[in-house]
């Protein structure tokens, strides 16, 4: 695939996310939680350029803390989003303003690395961009699928231990 067919992948996924996070969603009980950031691995591994054959070993030190700053945004923002049980029982989640720390934290991180790799002299494609994504995603998918299973059901008390969606919406 081209550079620019990865960048405008890479521009959609993001849009699509982030507007999917800033507004209230329902999850359910799906597996397919992994299968976007599946396709984007394996778009990045199918991709050359992943590693910089010239700096073999310091890219692939830079693509490690990519994976890792990844891992940890994606668990970061799993954490910081709102998960809240309806009375009917549906699971709503929404990211809060943690969560925009946390995007905001893992965007300058992931400049920083960046600049200190091209000081370096390593070219970084966008296959590790697009790796990094997918980490970020599957880490966030699995820890909400792992919060939302922690949650109890809708009745006999506080809704799981979140507040109702119609008490938490106007404190937004």
């Amino acid at each position: 695939m081209s550079g620019l067919v990865n960048v405008l992948v890479i521009g959609a996924v993001i849009a699509v996310v982030v507007v999917r996070q800033c507004s209230a969603r329902q999850i359910t009980d799906d597996r397919r939680w992994w299968v976007l950031p599946g396709v984007l691995l394996v778009l990045s591994v199918r991709e050359s350029g992943l590693v910089d054959p010239r700096h073999a070993a310091l890219s692939m030190a830079v693509l490690g803390a990519e994976l890792a700053v990844g891992l940890v945004t994606g668990a970061g923002w799993g954490w910081t989003t709102r998960l809240w049980r309806e009375a009917d029982g549906l699971l709503w989640s929404k990211g809060t303003k943690a969560t925009v720390f946390v995007w905001t934290g893992g965007l300058a991180l992931r400049a920083a690395l960046y600049g200190a790799a091209a000081l370096m002299g390593i070219h970084q494609g966008t296959a590790a961009l697009l790796s990094a994504l997918a980490v970020t995603l599957a880490a966030r998918g699995g820890v909400l699928m792992w919060r939302a299973g922690q949650m109890g059901p809708a009745y006999g008390g506080s809704a799981g231990g979140m507040m109702p969606r119609s008490v938490w919406k106007d404190r937004v």
